[in-house]
């Protein structure tokens, strides 16, 4: 499909020549006036508009205006006499791509429009592009309904806006980084990059380049100049993770370019520069640990640790297992063209006994292996990896952490093993069985009553049953 084109002019002579022009590579339409022109804007999807300043009575400028503000905007180019130059030019300010003088060019006047549908499809691979960050990236990503995790992501809606530096703690595959890329996408510097550096996977030399960059001949196999990592992220936010892995050098140096000034210089170079970025660090080990040992500088910590967040454990959160294996169900399912396939009682029972040493990076993997070798329309205790199988309950277990008589991803039936769970352990206290299950009182005598009501109509139609 060709994009279109609407030429607006009150010349004929004009509007014809340009159709002519433009008619084998573009559809083109023709109005002679702001009205007309409105009328092909609104009916049509219009990729360009290409306007005349003077439209006899009427005003290109304000046709411009009203284009801009429909749905799907055209990219707008304003034809114009040599005396209304500085016109064309406040129309630029205020939306419209460029201008082009008469008499016309053609042939500027093809590669303008050229230029435009180009800059116009870059805009929309950007867009396109932000929002699929902003979908995996974003907190409805960090997966999870456990008071620990809403404490999370309370935080991280908190200090997002502020310019403060983080410090995010936790195991391995917690989701440190799917937390730094959501304070970054809810900051202000949210239009600016997220540079991520994995530090433990460089020797010192490697990281110092690889965080400042270097110059040409700064060590053997430096040919040419390199941007480092600060320097890309000016604007934007530098993730480090498992900033714990750092040597004492490199240390002294990140210390510097967190100071008030931001200043570093590249390896090998002798020019101060300077970088506007926030800083986001993410560590596996306690760094308070590494202080007292000495393997870590107390200064750098604080500087860090202006607020700090710990990503909760899986272990520490099973209540959010149901939710998240739904999650990675549906994406590979899709991801290897399968139906949606459900998860039998003792597969789920499985997964909430074992401790999950990888946690939700290991779940995920779990499920994608489930689904893999799944032959039915469930995925089978025998599905999942050995190492979780040998987590399963052994058979005839007085208890079952998984209502079996609904189904697995059935959310209600969740919830009404999570309240009971809660009360069992609280030993019938709805205040504290409330609190452990981060909920008011009041919403938990709400749900106990409707349980009850539901209960009694059960109950009311069994009796009905027998009584027939």
């Amino acid at each position: 499909m060709q994009p279109t084109v609407l030429i607006v002019d009150d010349e004929k002579h004009t509007r014809d020549g340009l159709r002519t022009l433009l008619g084998d590579n573009y559809d083109t339409y023709v109005a002679a006036d702001a009205t007309s022109a409105l009328d092909v804007l609104q009916r049509d999807q219009i990729d360009v508009l290409l306007t005349d300043l003077r439209l006899g009575g009427d005003d290109g400028m304000q046709l411009i205006e009203r284009a801009l503000k429909l749905p799907h905007p055209p990219v707008c180019i304003m034809m114009t006499a040599y005396g209304s130059v500085d016109t064309a030019v406040e129309a630029m300010k205020r939306g419209a791509y460029d201008f082009v003088t008469k008499p016309l060019n053609l042939d500027k006047v093809e590669l303008l429009i050229a230029r435009a549908l180009g800059s116009r499809r870059l805009e929309q691979e950007n867009r396109s592009l932000r929002k699929q960050v902003d979908e995996r990236f974003g907190l409805e990503n960090i997966l999870g309904e456990s008071v620990a995790l809403r404490e999370v992501l309370d935080t991280i809606r908190q200090v997002a806006p502020s310019s403060a530096n983080i410090l995010i703690e936790g195991e391995s595959g917690t989701g440190k980084e799917l937390a730094a890329h959501a304070i970054h996408n809810l900051s202000r510097r949210h239009k600016g990059k997220f540079v991520t550096v994995h530090c433990a996977a460089l020797s010192p030399q490697l990281l110092e380049s690889e965080l400042f960059g270097h110059e040409r001949g700064a060590f053997t196999g430096a040919h040419e100049r390199r941007i480092g990592r600060f320097e890309q992220a000016n604007g934007g936010t530098i993730f480090l993770d498992e900033i714990g892995e750092i040597d004492a050098t490199t240390q002294i140096k990140l210390l510097r370019v967190m100071s008030e000034e931001r200043a570093f210089e590249r390896v090998g170079g002798t020019q101060t520069l300077h970088a506007d970025v926030r800083l986001i660090a993410a560590t596996n080990k306690n760094l308070e640990t590494l202080v007292s040992e000495g393997k870590f500088r107390d200064d750098l910590y604080f500087r860090l640790n202006v607020v700090k967040i710990t990503m909760p454990p899986l272990r520490e959160r099973k209540e959010d297992i149901p939710l998240l294996v739904r999650a990675f169900l549906r994406h590979f399912c899709k991801a290897n063209e399968r139906p949606l396939l459900d998860l039998t009682a003792d597969a789920m029972n499985t997964l909430l006994a074992y401790d999950w040493p990888g946690n939700v990076r290991e779940l995920r993997t779990s499920i994608e292996h489930g689904v893999v070798m799944a032959t039915g329309a469930k995925v089978t205790l025998r599905d999942l990896p050995a190492a979780v199988r040998k987590a399963a309950p052994a058979p005839g277990a007085r208890a079952h952490t998984f209502d079996e008589t609904a189904s697995p991803l059935d959310l209600h039936a969740t919830e009404r093993r999570l309240i009971a769970q809660a009360l069992a352990a609280t030993k019938g206290n709805i205040t504290k069985a409330a609190k452990k299950l981060g909920i008011s009182r009041r919403t938990l005598h709400r749900k106990l009553k409707e349980e009850n009501a539901k209960s009694e109509i059960r109950i009311s139609k069994s009796e009905g049953n027998s009584n027939g």
